[in-house]
């Protein structure tokens, strides 16, 4: 398992909750103090891999000010994102959270702004939301960018988001020069509820490409949170299974998407130590074949799974 700062790093984000999180303080200082103590604690838990991004607020400043303070421990990597601009103010009500932008020049400024906080550390940097239509995976500029960031030695991949996440990997796994593949690593949206890029993964993984899961809880929806009667049905199928395993429903989730015979690495994106604990019981429950088969039937249509994440609020 890995952790996501993405619901640390800044006030605001659409997770379920968030704000309860963080006890309502949102000062910086405050903030840094918390997020600290999580990397603490995920260390401890074992955690290795730490996801950031250009976009996430101070995610990057605080895991450096934590690398700093921790120089002694050298057996952990990090990847992070570059295409989106935080533009929140450290506002949680901000009329715009973050711009998405995939051009050589924001790469250009982004790559070198991460390089600086993460050091050696920064291992695996991908495109931050990937999509079609946003050109990215045809911009000679920025192809050519990443090709000079993978000889250096870094893992070059892509995160991905929306409906069409299966057919931008495809797409991305075919831009080569020779026999080698630009694209080493994917991150990419898959749980109990969103689970159509199966097959574009399983090939991913057949040919190489190490895979990142992230909003693996569904941004809190797979928690004991969700309260949405259009929810209580399958509510009630995750209450009984965590009965039955001895655990919280985000560690039965989480539990689903581990037992992915192609999923490398599978992100927490708690924001309070007790999440990641509960989070972290998930690498010890072995799901049984029946329940898996019942866990696999609770996938929603692509289209339904995302209007409701693009529902959530930010708080």
């Amino acid at each position: 398992m890995g952790l996501g700062l993405a619901a640390l790093g800044r006030p605001g984000y659409i997770n379920l909750g968030h704000g309860k999180d963080l006890s309502f303080d949102y000062n910086p200082g405050s903030m840094k103090s918390h997020t600290l103590k999580v990397l603490d604690c995920a260390y401890g838990l074992g955690i290795r891999y730490f996801d950031v991004a250009r976009s996430y607020g101070k995610g990057e400043e605080f895991l450096s000010y934590w690398i700093k303070a921790n120089t002694e421990k050298k057996d952990f990597i990090v990847g992070s994102k570059w295409g989106y601009t935080y533009t929140a103010d450290w506002k949680v009500d901000a009329v715009k959270h973050e711009v998405k932008e995939h051009t050589s020049n924001v790469l250009e400024r982004q790559y070198p702004e991460s390089a600086k906080l993460l050091g050696d550390y920064l291992s695996i940097y991908h495109i931050h939301s990937a999509t079609l239509d946003s050109g990215v995976l045809d911009n000679k500029k920025v192809l050519e960018k990443l090709w000079q960031l993978k000889e250096s030695g870094i893992i070059v991949g892509l995160s991905l988001s929306g409906i069409g996440q299966g057919e931008t990997l495809d797409k991305a796994l075919n831009i080569r020069n020779g026999g080698d593949r630009l694209f080493q690593s994917v991150q990419v949206t898959w749980n109990l509820l969103e689970q159509s890029a199966t097959n574009i993964l399983t090939k991913a993984s057949s040919n190489g490409c190490g895979i990142i899961v992230k909003e693996a809880l569904a941004n809190g929806r797979l928690t004991d949170r969700n309260g949405d009667l259009s929810f209580a049905g399958k509510r009630e199928i995750l209450d009984k299974l965590a009965v039955k395993y001895d655990c919280g429903i985000d560690a039965l989730s989480l539990a689903f998407v581990l037992n992915q015979k192609w999923a490398n690495v599978v992100l927490s994106g708690a924001s309070t130590e007790e999440q990641l604990k509960s989070n972290v019981e998930s690498l010890q429950i072995v799901l049984d074949e029946r329940d898996i088969a019942v866990l696999e039937s609770l996938k929603e249509e692509p289209s339904a799974y995302w209007s409701s994440r693009s529902e959530l609020s930010w708080n």
